[in-house]
């Protein structure tokens, strides 16, 4: 099946038609000199405006476990009701398919023509720089758009699932058509951009006065790592985050003292800084979506009382559990109600254009990466390697910046953890039930959830490996929930799960689930370009009835 031009530039003619719709105002002055890329300057101000501006947060966060039922009194937008009941959206507003493809391959075509530029300028230092951070945007682009649209990856299927088109070059025949190809295509063109900027990124880490704002060199690096953990190149993971962590990983990583004593406003402004030494990347995007995730606009599908108290923040840890008798940074931070309840680290930014008229455009500004998670992302590479003891190092070193002793007056009322062996943490999750894949109740409710990975393979249930990654992924939840990587880490390890539904059927996702790659836009599949396969109702019906007794708890000894 072959796509159009049309598909790819979609979103581009239409920010023509924007242009055009105003230029009166502008015919009395001289046009924009960056119109010839002539000047490396001019690349490098070109390239200021090719970092994406969307994010993909509201489908992968409305998909995942993150989110509950507050019930039948409660209303939502329809894009929230369609992604937790897994299904394919027609919708083009805020935060939909339509909008995340469109602005991620806007994000491409600017990049790309950044390169054709570069190619016939020149090849010195200058020009390197430029052309590392253009691929870099390129490839982080292509990864956030397979991480959405695609399956996770998967070495024995990477020719059978669905690949995106990956344009290298400005388009400028209309006759121009794109295929899909396959996942496995897809992931090597992503490789084959960051490898290759990889060893001139420190170049382009040099010219910018806010460096993180841009690829820098530990942002690129983080990237890498994340990229190459997914790709199950493990080895690869361990080496690019080890450059980011260096011998001091804590240097990296977010001080929380400064934090704990600052009301929610505060908080949310500070997570921000490009000074905060665990930021690596921040990016801006045009959005409304911490309405829908934190900020109580869906009022019925989001992160409430229930998740928190049996499943994120206030579950039993070593750190602690609820709210008073915990150690960690989330449990003491958190706002809202019992219908939503978020962490003030996402937090709209609303930029007015008339103050009195309350008018303007919202934004979120976000650390796409952290030392924070990349420490996280290291010790998933290092268990899944086997490398069980220095996976433990990295989670003491994460629990020790995220956690402080508790006290009320004199009284110690809940420790910080010490330093935890691998044989604490698999004595401590081997005593958690598994989650029952459709809780009846709270106690059926767990951190502990059945994994099936897909393309890669674990220890068995209640190994020491095993117990590891259940660790390691719950501190990876807590550490990106609102931003949407939950949903990536459930499709890779095939976690099921049930949205349920107040007086009605719950709808499940289940292992290797082909709607964790979210459906394309209606627009870009009427367009020719082939759309996502989909199960039918059955299908899932019968494969949870064949595996439901995998989800039995057993009964207390």
């Amino acid at each position: 099946m072959i796509m159009k031009k049309k598909i790819y530039q979609m979103f581009v003619m239409g920010l023509g038609v924007l242009a055009l719709s105003s230029c009166n105002d502008y015919l009395d002055k001289l046009p924009d000199d960056r119109a010839e890329l002539n000047t490396e300057q001019k690349v490098t101000q070109l390239l200021v405006s090719a970092y994406p501006t969307v994010n993909n947060h509201v489908m992968m966060e409305l998909s995942s476990d993150n989110v509950g039922d507050n019930g039948r009194s409660y209303s939502s937008p329809v894009i929230c009701d369609d992604l937790y009941k897994f299904k394919d959206t027609t919708e083009e507003s805020w935060e939909t398919p339509y909008t995340v493809w469109n602005g991620f391959y806007q994000s491409v075509a600017t990049a790309n023509e950044s390169l054709y530029a570069i190619s016939t300028m020149g090849s010195g230092p200058e020009f390197k720089a430029a052309m590392a951070e253009a691929k870099l945007i390129r490839a982080f682009s292509m990864f956030q758009l397979a991480v959405t649209f695609c399956m996770s990856w998967d070495e024995a299927k990477a020719d059978q699932y669905l690949g995106l088109p990956y344009p290298l070059i400005p388009e400028q025949d209309i006759n121009t058509q794109y295929e899909r190809g396959t996942l496995r295509q897809l992931y090597e063109a992503i490789n084959k951009d960051i490898e290759e900027a990889l060893p001139d990124i420190e170049l382009a880490s040099q010219r910018y006065k806010i460096p993180k704002y841009h690829f820098n060199t530990k942002a690129a690096y983080a990237f890498a790592a994340r990229f190459n953990l997914y790709y199950n190149k493990l080895d690869k993971a361990i080496q690019y985050a080890s450059v980011v962590l260096g011998n001091d990983p804590t240097a990296v990583m977010r001080n929380y003292d400064p934090y704990r004593d600052l009301g929610r406003a505060d908080f949310a402004n500070k997570w921000i800084r490009s000074d905060e030494e665990a930021n690596l990347l921040l990016l801006i995007s045009n959005s409304i979506s911490s309405r829908y995730l934190s900020g109580g606009y869906s009022h019925r599908w989001v992160h409430n009382s229930t998740i928190t108290s049996y499943e994120t923040y206030w579950v039993t840890m070593p750190w602690g559990d609820g709210s008073d008798a915990n150690s960690i940074i989330y449990a003491n931070k958190l706002y809202g109600t019992n219908q939503c309840v978020s962490f003030p680290e996402y937090h709209e930014e609303f930029e007015y254009t008339d103050k009195v008229a309350d008018i303007g455009y919202p934004h979120v500004v976000e650390s796409a990466f952290t030392g924070d998670m990349t420490i996280l992302e290291r010790a998933e590479a290092y268990a899944l390697s086997g490398r069980l003891n220095e996976a433990v190092q990295d989670i003491n070193t994460w629990i020790g910046t995220h956690c402080k002793d508790k006290y009320e007056g004199n009284q110690l009322k809940q420790a910080a953890p010490g330093i935890l062996t691998v044989a604490d943490i698999v004595a401590f999750v081997s005593k958690l039930d598994y989650a029952k894949r459709n809780p009846e109740g709270n106690r059926d409710r767990s951190m502990r959830k059945h994994m099936h990975p897909q393309g890669f393979t674990i220890d068995a249930e209640g190994s020491d490996q095993e117990c590891l990654l259940q660790f390691i992924l719950h501190m990876k939840r807590l550490e990106t929930l609102y931003h949407g990587l939950r949903f990536m880490d459930i499709k890779r390890y095939g976690i099921e799960y049930a949205h349920p539904m107040a007086g009605e059927s719950p709808f499940y996702f289940i292992r290797g689930d082909i709607r964790g790659a979210i459906q394309l836009p209606q627009a870009v599949i009427t367009a020719g370009l082939e759309a996502n396969p989909r199960p039918t109702a059955e299908e899932i019906d019968k494969f949870v009835q064949d595996t439901e007794s995998e989800y039995a708890n057993e009964e207390e000894e």
